[in-house]
């Protein structure tokens, strides 16, 4: 029996999720994606690139169309399906023809309303992956209602789902999932070391904390906040570092939970404040200091001093066998 999988192509966290619990399903997979197929990934795995669908498109009269004036909300019912987008109607067509060519028994969706709904359309049994943030929107109500089963991956009661409390019979809280899950530390921690990472601050906010940081006899490191920056492994250096300074975003947290760093996390503006939810728990449990985009050089100081001598326990956010669960999670459903 085969198991699709719809990779979102927004961020690194939905492909990093795919990376981590994909090995442990025991039937094949295949995945749909706009991205590129990911370096590392198993040559076991059929990964199919979607075309694009949020790109300008030529109507039949010649006319050049913004998607986003193609009335892709369909009236608040969907998140996105603009009318007449060919890359849109070939994205489904290519699911669609995978599904019967390959006879599909489950598609995993992380994330896309539209694709629960298509995939539940052909009859397929679906797994839906949420995040946090208030869903309760019409096209997440759709989603949440038609889905088999809902993986929430974070620790159950961290944070608030509204939108989940009547489906809750079909919610599996899996924990945070990190593809660092039981790789052991790379050496013992620095005595004053920052790593800040990935783009959680301006640039001028980054450098003026550097300079301040490094004044005050702190060794900081800076990575994935630009092209040049980014590295294929930063585990040492998380395991490594006195502090970490980090994105809420769900990978972010796993990543964090696995290497038991001490942690500042900055909060980014996403949709249906996902990141503000999760650093409220963060910070409730006493996981992390937390700040949003708007914190100034001074007070990432202060945080970062501050978190040096926390002492959290990553247990409470549940990562190890996470993402074994969620691949029981999936397998449950089949037929």
């Amino acid at each position: 029996m085969v198991i699709g999988w719809y990779v979102h192509h927004h961020g690194f966290g939905h492909v990093a999720r795919f990376l981590a619990v994909s090995p442990h399903l025991h039937e094949p997979v295949v995945a749909f994606s706009s991205m590129p197929r990911p370096a590392g990934l198993s040559p076991e795995v059929e990964w199919i690139e979607l075309p694009p669908d949020a790109d300008s498109f030529e109507d039949a009269d010649g006319t050049i169309v913004d998607p986003r004036h193609a009335e892709p909300t369909a009236r608040g019912h969907l998140h996105w399906a603009p009318h007449g987008h060919p890359g849109h109607r070939a994205r489904l067509a290519a699911i669609a023809a995978t599904a019967d060519d390959r006879d599909l028994r489950v598609l995993v969706v992380d994330v896309s309303a539209e694709v629960v709904a298509f995939g539940r359309l052909l009859g397929l049994h679906t797994v839906a992956v949420t995040q946090p943030g208030e869903r309760t929107d019409l096209p997440h109500a759709l989603a949440y209602a038609l889905a088999d089963r809902i993986v929430a991956p974070w620790a159950h009661g961290a944070v608030s789902t509204t939108g989940l409390a009547e489906h809750a019979d079909r919610v599996m809280w899996t924990g945070g999932i990190s593809r660092y899950d039981g790789r052991p530390d790379d050496g013992a921690r620095d005595e004053r070391s920052v790593l800040l990472l990935g783009r959680v601050l301006d640039d001028d906010t980054r450098e003026e904390a550097t300079d301040r940081l490094r004044a005050r006899g702190w060794e900081v490191t800076a990575i994935g906040h630009d092209e040049a920056s980014r590295i294929d492994d930063p585990w040492p250096l998380l395991t490594r570092s006195t502090v970490v300074v980090s994105a809420a975003g769900q990978n972010s947290v796993a990543d964090l939970a696995a290497s038991g760093s001490r942690a500042v996390v900055i909060s980014q503006d996403r949709p249906f404040d996902e990141q503000h939810h999760t650093a409220d728990a963060l910070g409730r449990w006493g996981l992390a200091r937390r700040a949003d985009q708007t914190v100034s050089a001074d007070d990432l100081v202060t945080l970062v001093e501050s978190a040096a001598g926390d002492d959290p326990d990553w247990a409470l956010w549940q990562v190890a066998g996470a993402a074994r669960r969620m691949a029981s999670a999936i397998e449950a459903v089949l037929p």
